[in-house]
């Protein structure tokens, strides 16, 4: 659930800390303050499941500064950058800076719960993805040379027959390879095993929705 995230409020002005964390509260979203962009970097943690709503102009560092020290460390949270009303060269700013969006003010409670809902949704959904990846990677770098091999012909569409001339195997050692690697992936299809080795690597192009891949 997104509203599992934690969102971290930066403003240098307490009433709009306090006014958008009690919104937030009762909405049912955790939340954490901080008076400036500098205490936000010195004390933060739990960036991974979490969300930060920073205000543009602030004395000691700007959001959008904010935002490129994020970025610049690595950072991957979703950033919600409250600007002015019709400051549209500042709102331009932080997009290019990597802000999931902008708010201007004043704002209603509506628009800022729906921009926090939507940001999160499609946070969570990368996080979703990036962690799927990651267990790709892992399956694959789980394989043994030869296995590696034989899955590279499965990829290219090859028959048990055509791998097994290739490496200079027989038939039933290759579907044996076959029955190994699919078990080792976690695979109950050749559609789901063509996932997650696109998943897990750069090096195969990417599968249609059918699950086959165009070889060129």
């Amino acid at each position: 659930m997104t509203n599992d995230f934690l969102i971290h409020i930066v403003d240098d002005e307490e009433p709009v800390r306090q006014s958008l964390a009690f919104l937030l509260a009762a909405s049912g979203w955790r939340s954490r303050k901080y008076a400036s962009a500098t205490e936000f970097l010195a004390t933060a943690e739990d960036l991974e499941d979490a969300c930060l709503i920073t205000d543009l102009k602030m004395s000691e560092m700007n959001g959008i500064d904010l935002l490129r020290r994020l970025r610049k460390n690595g950072h991957a949270l979703p950033v919600i950058v409250v600007t002015g009303h019709g400051d549209i060269m500042a709102a331009v700013d932080a997009m290019k800076a990597g802000a999931s969006d902008f708010i201007e003010k004043p704002f209603s409670e509506e628009v800022m719960l729906a921009t926090l809902t939507r940001v999160c949704n499609a946070a969570q959904e990368e996080n979703q993805a990036r962690h799927q990846r990651q267990a790709a990677r892992e399956k694959l770098e789980s394989l043994s040379a030869r296995e590696t091999q034989v899955l590279e012909g499965i990829i290219n569409g090859l028959p048990n027959k055509a791998i097994a001339r290739n490496l200079g195997l027989s038939p039933r050692t290759v579907e044996v390879y076959r029955a190994t690697i699919m078990t080792k992936m976690h695979a109950h299809s050749l559609a789901e095993l063509v996932r997650m080795t696109v998943q897990g690597s750069d090096q195969y192009p990417t599968p249609d929705q059918s699950g086959h891949t165009e070889i060129k």
